[in-house]
């Protein structure tokens, strides 16, 4: 899944709620309703965030992982700079576990959610632009 598409994906979810919030408020109902409503609709954008979030993990491990194996044959600039992109990608892979762990504890907030889908995204993209750069100079 690109940035772009992620980003449009999240866009999109995050327009739908507001849309869905207003059309709530205006809405004849009573407040205990609307109550309920926000409350369903909020918690079912947290799990959303939440599936992005490990999604996002698996793929930025998977990518760790691919960093890790071509750090041993890459130059020594290269070498050194994949080394940053792969401990600021292991950070943003160890935030996102701490924040799906407060999430099932009921301890994490959206905030949380899209503050460390931005981080793995910034990370993945990151540790992308070594990896393609060293699988090029192999070629």
């Amino acid at each position: 899944m690109s940035k772009r598409s992620r980003n449009v994906a999240l866009g999109t979810l995050l327009f739908a709620l507001a849309g869905y919030i207003a059309g709530l408020l205006t809405a004849p109902k009573s407040g205990k309703e609307m109550r309920r409503d926000v409350q369903r609709q909020a918690q079912k954008a947290k799990l959303e965030a939440e599936k992005t979030l490990k999604n996002l993990h698996s793929e930025l491990s998977a990518m760790i992982t691919k960093g890790k194996s071509k750090a041993g044959k890459a130059k020594s600039t290269t070498k050194a700079e994949l080394g940053k992109a792969l401990d600021k990608a292991q950070r943003a892979k160890d935030k996102a576990r701490e924040i799906l762990s407060a999430v099932h504890e009921g301890d994490a907030e959206d905030e949380d959610l899209q503050k460390a889908i931005k981080e793995v995204n910034d990370a993945m993209l990151h540790l992308k632009k070594y990896v393609g750069k060293n699988d090029q100079t192999k070629k």
